[in-house]
Parts: C-alpha cells; sequence; structure tokens
C-alpha cells in the first residue's frame, strides 16, 4: 500500500497536460475558471480510470487504427487548447479574446491525454496489496487516487492564479501563459513519441 500511494504521488505530482494546462488556465483566466476546468478533469481522469479497471481501454488501444486516431486527435486538441491558454490576455486587434476552457474541456483533455492512460494502468494492473478481494482493492486504489489528484491539482491550481494575482505586466503574463502552453505541448509530445521509440 505504502508503494502505491508513493507510485500515485511521484505519478501524479510530474507535469502533464492537465496540471500544466490547469495552471494555465489560473494564470490566464483566474480561480473561477479554473475551478470549472478542475472538476472537468477530474470527471475525466474518473472515466479514464474506469476505462483502464474495465480493460475498455486496452481493448481500445489494442487497435493500431483506432490508436492513430486518439494520437491524432490528442494533439489537434491540445494544440487548441494550448493556443488558447497562449493567446489569453493579449491585447493585439486582430485576436479576439478566447472564453476559458471549461468542464466539457477538461474531461475531453483527459480522454485524450496520453498521460492519463499510462499512469492509471501503471497503477491499476501493478502494486497489488488485496489479491484475494480485487474489488476492494480497486475501490481503496480509486480512493486514495482520487484524495492525491485532488491536492496535487488544487495546488497547481493556486499556482497558476499566484501568478495571476502577481498582476504581472501584459507582456511578461503573455509570456508566462505562452510558456505554459509550450511546457503542455512538450510533455504530450515526450509522452507521445516515447512509446514508438
Amino acid at each position: 500500500m505504502i508503494s502505491f500511494v508513493l507510485a500515485v504521488l511521484f505519478l501524479l505530482i510530474t507535469p502533464g497536460p492537465g496540471v500544466l494546462s490547469l495552471a494555465g488556465v489560473g494564470a490566464a483566466y483566474g480561480y473561477r475558471a479554473g475551478a470549472r476546468y478542475l472538476v472537468g478533469l477530474f470527471l475525466g481522469t474518473n472515466l479514464v480510470c474506469l476505462m483502464v479497471i474495465t480493460g475498455l481501454a486496452a481493448l481500445m488501444l489494442a487497435e493500431p487504427r483506432i490508436r492513430i486516431v486518439l494520437t491524432l486527435a490528442s494533439a489537434a486538441y491540445l494544440l487548441w487548447l494550448a493556443s488558447r491558454i497562449a493567446l489569453a490576455g493579449t491585447r493585439l486587434a486582430f485576436i479576439e479574446r478566447p472564453t476559458a476552457p471549461g468542464i466539457r474541456d477538461g474531461i475531453l483533455l483527459q480522454i485524450i491525454n496520453p498521460k492519463a492512460y499510462v499512469v492509471n494502468t501503471t497503477l491499476f494492473s501493478g502494486f497489488a496489496f488485496l489479491a484475494a478481494r480485487p474489488a476492494v482493492e480497486m475501490a481503496i486504489k480509486l480512493l486514495v487516487l482520487n484524495a492525491m489528484w485532488v491536492s496535487i491539482h488544487v495546488l497547481w491550481l493556486w499556482i497558476g492564479v499566484s501568478v495571476r494575482r502577481l498582476n504581472l505586466a501584459e507582456r511578461t503574463q503573455r509570456r508566462i501563459n505562452i510558456g505554459m502552453a509550450l511546457a503542455m505541448l512538450a510533455v504530450v509530445a515526450l509522452a507521445t513519441l516515447a512509446p514508438q521509440s
């Protein structure tokens, strides 16, 4: 059980598209928009958990064509989301300020987030501590995972909102938004390319 808790901590605290985009939404749009997006990420990550636990994710990802479609959809969606974060708060006349990502965006991100599948597959297929009672083990894992997930993601949202509250110059805030968007894309690229190499 202790090894499971440590694995959850280390797998969740490392930056992925979810936490980076959450910090970006907090920095670009504030706490209220970030909290809505956080709810979507939470619902989405639990959908991924259920897909991993039931074997649906393994079934879907076993088909190469489905994997390619999901990878392309993931890249396109994350590029769009990163552009929304990067362009938030700019005052360029030809760019209309986009609305903040919401609950639906958080759910979609987690469903196509490669890190979400890797983390959940690792956590739910390994670290057995109640082999004789798998349903109880899964329930405990879900409770521990969700408790730690919420804590870590609230911290990342707070970091993003704290950057916003610093009331930085527009140019500096724009650079931070762009940096967060680029970091999110870099993490996604690494997660997507790693299994192929």
